[in-house]
């Protein structure tokens, strides 16, 4: 594992004024405006001109100065965090109630934890408040935070604080007997702090450091359902709304559940909602049609390419297109679907105004449309801003991203004569069988389109012949789940023949239940490819 380590602390002296603060901050609206309907992709992009301070820090420069336009009465009284559990219990935050209880965290991590600038914080915790407060806490104190998602094991979280060389951790109950049952081999681990009503030897509680208290507003809100363990929270949980000064909207949601989120949708006034593609697959199996959202006018999707039928399926039963973006822990947003924009289903759209995306080969030669490649970014003679700065510690493999003038994500793609980019797929997911290169993403698309798929994931397959071969899993609908397997093996089989360029079919297939999946709801194809090749 490495860790991207971006800084979003810039120089800040202690004596700048907040008049100066808050100067630079304006700058910084010019960073990320609405994007109106009426504006061309191309529009938005001449347009889009980042002035950078000197000075920066996001919470001081962008949450604090959305305190003074509450305070000034210039913004509506939408709050900046709204939580639900699904039990009734709510939280909402204004801003300022944000900058409040954020100061107090930090005092807590300078003060009783005696941490100091660039010291590394562990942070695992599910969608709960207090997620947000420590985010916001490690900007205030320039504090570096790491987060992890519940699922790690105890070797993963040893991993993580021996390679980190972390020195506090935060979690709750469910992690906190791992954290102890490793936390002797850490030797920079000074500070363990549980989010908690209960108490843990050896460990500070949280809640007894802090004594916070909530107060209610109302507004209307964003809600992206990523695990706080991914950066995608960061991004869209934190940083892009609320440069927005737009309402986080938080559903506690333990486990995803589509009649969780369908009632959540009905129930509140959510505007914008985000979810990954296996989302929106599960959410067209049930009858979206039946729920009315009121208020949602803007669905948007990441983290894995999405199926053109479900994009097509989703608005059958809603009205509305699901903009779909492409980015990774060290870029941010690297292509997108913009307002604007005609939106082409299966494709991740154009590059976001600040990047110079290309596909290059392993030359580092610019190809042209229509030829696969390398996904990259141009990093020389100017590198963007929004990048990540290194993995830490880990010198080499930062240099190890770097081809020619190009940060190389890993993946590979096409881009079409209209500079649209399309995803083929990981380096290390892309399929070579006797001599033909495939793309799992256009198999899988392909079976999907059959009414007897729900889901499925392609990978490579070790053949004696071929090297290599293209095999699927695949979870079938209940109509079809009792057909005998292996007509319905010849049948699908037929069926991308049919669709795509017939080399592509797969030749191995396996009836599942269910995919392996992270907690976000992102297929694990590497855990279903190295299960294969441990066969051989």
């Amino acid at each position: 594992m490495a860790l991207a380590v971006v800084h979003f602390l810039r120089k800040i002296p202690s004596a700048m004024s907040l008049r100066a603060r808050l100067r630079r901050s304006l700058q910084l609206r010019n960073w990320c405006y609405p994007v109106h309907a009426s504006l061309s992709y191309e529009a938005i992009k001449q347009q889009y001109r980042p002035e950078v301070p000197e000075y920066f820090n996001f919470a001081r420069d962008v949450l604090d100065r959305w305190t003074e336009v509450e305070k000034e009465g210039k913004k509506s009284k939408n709050p900046a965090l709204w939580w639900v559990d699904g039990a009734r219990e709510e939280v909402r935050w204004s801003f300022e109630e944000l900058g409040v209880l954020s100061r107090k965290v930090a005092n807590v991590l300078s003060d009783a934890c005696g941490l100091q600038r660039e010291d590394r914080v562990i942070l695992i915790l599910p969608r709960i408040p207090e997620w947000w407060l420590v985010n916001v806490a490690c900007m205030r104190t320039g504090t570096v935070l790491i987060p992890g998602t519940q699922q790690l094991t105890a070797k993963d979280i040893l991993h993580r604080l021996q390679k980190s060389k972390a020195k506090c951790i935060i979690t709750d109950d469910s992690v906190a007997p791992a954290v102890d049952s490793i936390g002797a081999q850490c030797q920079s681990l000074k500070f363990k702090l549980l989010v908690s009503e209960g108490h843990r030897e050896g460990w500070l509680n949280f809640k007894d450091l802090l004594k916070y208290w909530l107060d209610l507003t109302s507004s209307d809100i964003f809600w992206n359902t990523s695990d706080t363990g991914w950066a995608k929270s960061a991004w869209s949980s934190i940083f892009s709304p609320w440069i927005q000064g737009a309402c986080v909207f938080v559903h506690k949601m333990p486990h995803f559940d589509p009649s969780i989120v369908f009632e959540s949708l009905s129930r509140f006034p959510i505007t914008v909602f985000c979810s990954p593609p296996t989302a929106y697959r599960m959410f067209v199996q049930h009858k979206v049609s039946s729920y009315t959202f009121k208020s949602l006018r803007h669905c948007v999707s990441a983290g894995e390419p999405i199926n053109p039928d479900v994009m097509e399926e989703w608005k059958a039963q809603t009205g509305l297109d699901i903009y779909e973006g492409y980015g990774q822990t060290e870029t941010v947003l690297i292509c997108g679907n913009f307002k604007g924009m005609k939106i082409k289903p299966g494709s991740m759209g154009k590059p976001s105004p600040g990047y110079d995306v290309k596909i290059i080969d392993e030359n580092s030669n610019i190809l042209p449309p229509g030829k696969e490649g390398d996904i990259a970014i141009r990093v020389k003679p100017t590198r963007s801003l929004f990048l990540f700065t290194c993995y830490a510690d880990d010198p080499e493999k930062t240099e190890a991203t770097i081809r020619g003038d190009f940060y190389v994500t890993g993946d590979r793609g096409i881009m079409d004569e209209e500079g649209y980019f399309w995803f083929v797929g990981r380096a290390d997911d892309v399929i070579n069988s006797a001599g033909y290169r495939i793309g799992p993403f256009e198999v899988e698309s392909a079976l999907v389109e059959h009414p007897a798929v729900v889901e499925s994931a392609v990978v490579s397959s070790p053949d004696p012949i071929r090297g290599e071969v293209v095999k699927a899993f695949v979870v079938l609908t209940s109509d079809y789940a009792s057909h005998d397997p292996e007509k319905m093996m010849k049948e699908l089989q037929d069926h991308v023949k049919k669709v795509t360029a017939p080399y592509k079919y797969p030749r191995k297939m396996e009836f599942v239940q269910q995919l392996p999946k992270t907690i976000s709801g992102k297929i694990r194809r590497n855990e279903l490819r190295q299960k294969e090749w441990r066969k051989d």
